[in-house]
């Protein structure tokens, strides 16, 4: 009887120390997803800040006279004038110089970054959840961010998975950030 008893006692423990460590797994888990969020938040609230420092690019609403207007999903822009290494004659030149920069630093610091900053006066959709699609309208820039994210659903594929590594692609972003340009003061 005492052969049992400690038979049921050491599953007993087992099952304890499992549960355990999928606790510890998640909490690991949940702390590397919080990293990435705040990398996400400074990322935008830096580039509001280039952006309010070159306000008069930044006001304008086409992506041709704006190259902070982005949509990212992997493949940088162009490399123009190394602000760096010479001297950029113009701010529109500047502004192209940082947003490569940022989006470096960004696609370096986030797994499969996505990126799109853009004109929008709906960044949410009816139910409350970011959506990356813009109505380039209103008066607000918006920088949305998102990034491959683990997922128990080992089965996703397509667009909001890559299948059984237990990775999903951003579908929301996982950051709205609405930027105001400050005056023209």
């Amino acid at each position: 009887m005492t052969m049992i008893e400690s038979l049921v006692a050491i599953v007993v423990l087992c099952f304890g120390m499992l549960g355990v460590v999928g606790l510890q797994a998640a909490a690991l888990q949940s702390n590397k997803e919080a990293r990435y969020q705040a990398s996400a938040t400074r990322l935008a609230r830096e580039l509001a800040e280039m952006m309010r420092g070159n306000k008069d690019i930044a006001i304008e609403t086409s992506s041709t006279a704006n190259p902070y207007l982005v949509e990212f999903t992997g493949t940088l822009p162009s490399a123009g004038t190394d602000c760096f290494a010479g001297s950029c004659p113009t701010t529109k030149e500047v502004a192209a110089f940082q947003i490569r920069d940022w989006l470096a630093r960004l696609d370096a610091e986030l797994p499969g970054a996505r990126v799109s900053v853009c004109v929008d006066d709906a960044p949410y959709d009816s139910g409350g959840l970011p959506v990356w699609d813009c109505s380039d309208s209103g008066g607000t820039t918006v920088v949305k961010i998102g990034w491959t994210q683990m997922t128990t659903d080992h089965a996703a594929t397509g667009s909001s998975g890559v299948g059984s590594g237990g990775l999903a692609r951003a579908v929301r972003p996982g950051v709205v950030l609405p930027l105001l340009a400050g005056s023209s003061e």
